[in-house]
């Protein structure tokens, strides 16, 4: 049967119609909020190239954690940012720093509000690389044992989930063992699992201090020509122990996404990242978009094409228009 019998238009009529037969839908729950914070207290600073983000000091979490847990949105991100690096990162492992006290503070304000804890050294070294640098290059194996010391440290801390964002090999398997020789047995692994080398990470980096200090990251993070390779991450990080995996960047990757939902079983997170939320940030200011409708068609895309968790700096302004 074709037209004039068959009008597919129909079912567009009216939104009543289109909520109806709507195949993908975006819930708050969802959606992870990321975090960026700096030690000390005092005024929250706003990141230029991330307009509507900021870095918070410690002290000034509890109220920003009760007003996320209040939107509805289930957990956060955090990616902190030491008052000193050095060589190896050690303000990452040490059970005082600057994400061991976000962590507390933040649970003691909103118990219930998940803490996810990004997993690297690339902000707590002076070098701004992911590992411990070796006459110029990341030696792999050397980092292996901080990450973990840095896991557990912040599973210590009260973090409700781990996430690896370095790309060494063999992390997961590392932080997995370390957790469970202590008694976290219980506190997941989200994998960055395919974590490409991406030029939509400049804002981020802006906002984390944490660009490197020489080379790229591209003998350890993913050639952006490359999907097979992303399935065998993937494959290599759920055999080693992920709970979860992610893909980042989420809007140039959507094809990722989709492999890898068709492939595992394992729940998906993508991450919107910041170069992306700049872009759309930017075009707004500009009058090019609108802002609701843009936000909303992005993330519909990346949950359509298999996520089932998205990260995201527009989490705010989502759960608000979603409550509304």
């Amino acid at each position: 049967m074709g037209f004039p019998q068959l009008r597919l238009r129909r079912l567009r009529r009216t939104e009543s119609l289109r909520r109806l037969v709507r195949e993908t839908s975006l819930d708050v729950s969802d959606l992870v909020y990321p975090l960026f914070v700096i030690e000390g207290r005092g005024d929250k600073q706003e990141i230029a190239s991330m307009p509507g983000m900021f870095r918070f000091p410690v002290d000034r979490l509890p109220g920003e954690a009760e007003e996320i847990a209040r939107l509805g949105i289930p957990a956060v991100l955090l990616f902190g940012i030491p008052e000193h690096k050095d060589e190896v990162g050690s303000a990452a492992y040490d059970p005082d720093g600057v994400i061991q006290q976000a962590t507390r503070a933040i649970k003691q304000a909103a118990p219930d509000l998940l803490v996810i804890t990004d997993i690297c050294l690339c902000e707590y070294t002076s070098h701004g690389h992911c590992g411990v640098v070796v006459d110029g290059y990341v030696d792999n194996d050397r980092t292996l044992s901080l990450l973990a010391r840095t896991a557990l440290s912040h599973a210590e801390a009260g973090a409700d989930i781990v996430a690896p964002s370095d790309m060494m090999d063999g992390r997961v398997k590392a932080i997995r063992q370390a957790l469970d020789e202590k008694g976290w047995q219980h506190v997941p692994i989200l994998s960055y699992a395919s974590k490409y080398a991406s030029a939509f990470y400049g804002p981020f980096r802006e906002a984390a201090e944490s660009a490197p200090q020489f080379g790229d990251r591209r003998s350890y993070q993913m050639d952006a020509a490359n999907v097979r390779e992303a399935l065998r991450e993937v494959e290599q990080d759920i055999a080693e122990g992920a709970d979860m995996v992610m893909v980042k960047p989420a809007l140039a990757y959507l094809d990722v996404i989709r492999r890898v939902r068709d492939a595992f079983n394992h729940p998906l997170a993508a991450f919107n990242v910041s170069g992306e939320y700049a872009m759309v940030k930017a075009a707004v200011r500009q009058g090019w978009l609108d802002e609701r409708q843009t936000v909303m068609e992005v993330l519909t895309a990346i949950k359509r094409a298999g996520a089932d968790v998205i990260i995201t700096y527009h989490a705010k302004e989502v759960a608000s228009w979603l409550s509304t």
